[in-house]
């Protein structure tokens, strides 16, 4: 699979995944209030964020036909 994660998007990727992962662990220290079902779901999405993020790989992207690597 090759990249079709454009720099710009693997950085607000990896921003977002931050966010939701810190969150999340909010959630499960009683830090933040919310739904308890809503901290394992933010923990899958950070970790896929920033997974796609770091790779520069996205399954979806490439279902869909997306590319926002300007690196060819």
């Amino acid at each position: 699979m090759e990249r079709n994660v454009g720099q710009t998007d693997s950085i607000v990727r990896i921003a977002l995944g931050a966010i939701a992962g810190v969150i999340s662990l909010g959630i499960l220290g009683d830090a933040v209030s919310a739904p308890a079902i809503l901290s394992p779901v933010l923990g899958i999405v950070a970790i896929l964020m920033l997974a796609t993020g770091a790779t520069g790989r996205c399954g979806l992207y490439s279902v869909i036909g997306v590319d926002t690597c300007k690196a060819r």
